[in-house]
């Protein structure tokens, strides 16, 4: 068979076989779907019992008041569904359940929404980032230059996603000052 008429494979191990600490690849996502879910249980509790300390922690400084009270506004907009779509927004996902366990928001609906989100977001990200790095590792070990190119583009990539935050950012900021004075 020529190489341009070779089938696709699949860049995901077998399920069954060994893969990490020589578990099954299954139960690695299934231990780490239940540890996302774990520490999705510590954030609630710990902004429970921070409450309004939250603004003052250090995690509170670093994310900043404006940010936790723009996050509040979504939590009581959307209560516990709002846990559950933290899962898909990159700035929420480990924001929320902290203001969620400040506001106090319902924890059997919280632990109902946490584990939804934990069942549909980790598995894509299982399969998807597993597939992206075997696949990686596949292309390096055909072309390593090709795979030096993917991981420079990928880079690249990122920081100019950073970049454009940081000045979106800095802009909105500017825009504020300028309204305020």
């Amino acid at each position: 068979m020529s190489r341009e008429m070779r089938p696709a494979s699949i860049a995901v191990p077998a399920p069954e076989t060994p893969y990490w600490l020589n578990l099954p690849y299954w139960l690695v996502g299934v231990v780490l779907i239940a540890a996302l879910f774990g520490a999705f249980q510590i954030y609630y509790w710990v902004g429970r019992r921070l409450g309004e300390k939250l603004y003052e922690s250090r995690v509170g400084r670093k994310v900043g008041r404006a940010r936790i009270e723009a996050v509040e506004r979504v939590v009581e907009k959307w209560g516990a569904l709002a846990v559950y779509g933290c899962f898909w927004v990159p700035g929420l996902r480990h924001t929320l359940p902290w203001v969620a366990g400040a506001l106090r928001v319902s924890y059997p609906w919280y632990v109902v929404a946490s584990a939804l989100g934990c069942l549909t977001w980790a598995p894509l990200w299982w399969f998807g980032g597993a597939a992206a790095v075997w696949g990686w590792l596949r292309l390096a070990s055909r072309s390593p230059v090709a795979a030096a190119v993917v991981a420079v583009l990928a880079v690249a990539a990122v920081a100019g996603f950073v970049t454009w935050r940081r000045r979106k950012r800095r802009a909105a900021a500017g825009d504020e000052e300028a309204l305020t004075a």
